[in-house]
């Protein structure tokens, strides 16, 4: 490892620290590693494999879902590769653009996916606020939009950090905290005046996640006030019941966010294991958690996973 990476003849490498302390163990610990890789690809594979072939799932919500599946693919595959590598190849180093590269898909796909829970939440709104208007309001052009604006959203907004850092000098031993390049790890490991850099990547959180989460909030507010208008009881509970998975998701994506951003932010002399824990969780078990919990909440979702493995055992029985 480099002593000091700013010379202008050399590229910064980084560092994984793996799980600290159980460097021995990896190997063992890299088999549920594997295996919840495995079940969030699957898993989320599976989600838009059903919303593609089920004329049934054509739908505005399960559009979003689709969206949301093949965000959670691409976060999966964004961090497993240096993730798996740390376990079963003990590689630890990392250059400066790949490093980049990395960072640049983990922040962009975590904001198209928070866009995408925003969108959903919106669909949520219009079908019990308005379901007279629902079709008239989430055409497929509408869903198009939204899902588009959240994916150009997230790219033209993190596309200046990766040239921010570019500009600044590493020294020193450059030991990342996490199994993946993480920003608010790289900016703390950079040289120079990084006030810039760290206000933007604030004005960065500040416009996705801070704004989504607030958006997603009125929407259930507003939800809420509409059920508890509604005259039964019953009635109540199955519109507060088709919300149900959308907040589940909310809350799973949510709240490692929040707490993986106070460890960095406000935090000093943390354990290693911690950030590791929180980071794993972060990337690994949002993708794993949202198809499950559309798998065992969606009737629409069961209805059409017992149809396509139904038809398959028929068709293989014969």
């Amino acid at each position: 490892m480099l002593a000091c990476n700013s010379s202008s003849l050399t590229r910064p490498t980084f560092s994984f620290i793996g799980i600290p302390g159980l460097e021995t163990a990896h190997m063992w610990i890299s088999i549920p590693f594997f295996l919840l890789y495995l079940l969030s690809l699957v898993g989320n594979a599976l989600l838009l494999i059903l919303v593609r072939a089920e004329q049934n799932l054509h739908e505005p919500q399960f559009y979003f879902l689709a969206m949301l599946a093949l965000t959670d693919l691409g976060l999966s595959l964004s961090t497993m590769p240096s993730v798996l590598a740390i376990f079963w190849f003990d590689v630890r180093h990392i250059g400066l653009d790949a490093c980049l590269t990395q960072m640049f898909f983990i922040h962009t796909l975590s904001s198209v996916e928070s866009g995408v829970l925003v969108a959903m939440a919106f669909d949520r709104l219009v079908a019990i606020c308005a379901p007279l208007n629902y079709n008239r309001i989430l055409t497929h052009y509408t869903v198009a939009c939204l899902s588009g604006a959240a994916l150009l959203r997230g790219a033209t907004l993190l596309l200046p950090l990766p040239f921010f850092l570019r500009t600044f000098p590493f020294c020193g031993a450059n030991i990342l905290s996490h199994s993946y390049c993480y920003y608010p790890d790289m900016l703390n490991l950079a040289c120079g005046d990084v006030t810039f850099s760290s206000v933007y990547g604030l004005v960065f959180v500040l416009c996705t996640f801070a704004v989504d989460a607030v958006f997603i909030l009125a929407s259930y507010m507003k939800i809420l006030g509409t059920v508890m208008k509604l005259e039964t009881q019953d009635r109540s509970w199955r519109s507060l019941h088709t919300c149900a998975c959308h907040l589940c998701t909310v809350l799973v994506f949510y709240l490692p966010l929040i707490s993986l951003s106070v460890l960095h932010r406000y935090t000093q002399d943390t354990s290693p294991i911690l950030y590791t824990t929180m980071s794993n969780a972060y990337l690994l078990m949002t993708p794993l958690l949202n198809p499950l919990v559309y798998s065992l909440k969606s009737r629409q979702i069961q209805t059409a996973m017992r149809k396509r493995f139904w038809v398959q055992r028929v068709i293989a029985g014969e």
